[in-house]
């Protein structure tokens, strides 16, 4: 299922920096990767969401159900699961430097799309905060909640920075994940330095 979603977006992408969004058809990605138009939707709701790689695939609902039935065990553990699980479908899902390329030639060729990415955006963040509330006991609006939502954001959107200027032979995005969550506890555990009153 990963590989197919993968190559849905993959192709959508493609198309899209080609020839824009209106270029071309549904039924034209999926005779390339071989599935039905059904078999399109069950991934993505639109040609948009395929090019951002947003699914509302039954993968998607399993990283939802493990991450539920992890259990309550502390804040760091709530960020701690979802960028393991996000690091898992990063990997089924082959996410690295090409696709990170490739998405952003099809922003570029179809400026719209960036608003349709911040609006999906925002939409995930609040879907992350009812999750998160819903394992915790908490409210969406808890400052908890609120901060560890904006802690998985700020390390996804870091990772994505990183793949578009990877170290030699360095384009997996899920260790991108791992490095850049261990970046911002580095960052917020570090101690002042001891100042010098001589």
């Amino acid at each position: 299922m990963a590989a197919t979603e993968s190559r849905l977006s993959a192709v959508t992408r493609r198309l899209t920096a080609e020839r824009g969004l209106a270029g071309f058809t549904v039924e034209e990605v999926c005779a390339e990767v071989g599935v039905s138009r059904r078999t399109f939707f069950n991934y993505f709701p639109s040609k948009e969401d395929a090019v951002i790689g947003i699914d509302e695939s039954e993968a998607m609902e399993q990283l939802v159900a493990q991450f539920l039935e992890r259990g309550s065990r502390g804040w760091a553990a709530v960020v701690d699961d979802l960028i393991e699980l996000a690091e898992q479908h990063a990997r089924a899902a082959g996410f690295g430097v090409a696709e990170h390329v490739e998405l952003l030639a099809a922003i570029e060729r179809e400026p719209k799309l960036l608003a349709h990415f911040i609006g999906i955006s925002r939409e995930r963040e609040q879907q992350l905060a009812e999750l998160i509330a819903a394992r915790e006991g908490t409210t969406t609006s808890d400052p908890l909640t609120r901060a560890s939502v904006q802690v998985v954001a700020t390390t996804l959107r870091l990772s994505g920075e990183r793949m578009l200027h990877p170290a030699d032979g360095d384009d997996d995005f899920a260790a991108a994940l791992t490095e850049s969550l261990a970046a911002i506890r580095a960052v917020l555990t570090a101690s002042e330095p001891e100042k010098d009153n001589a």
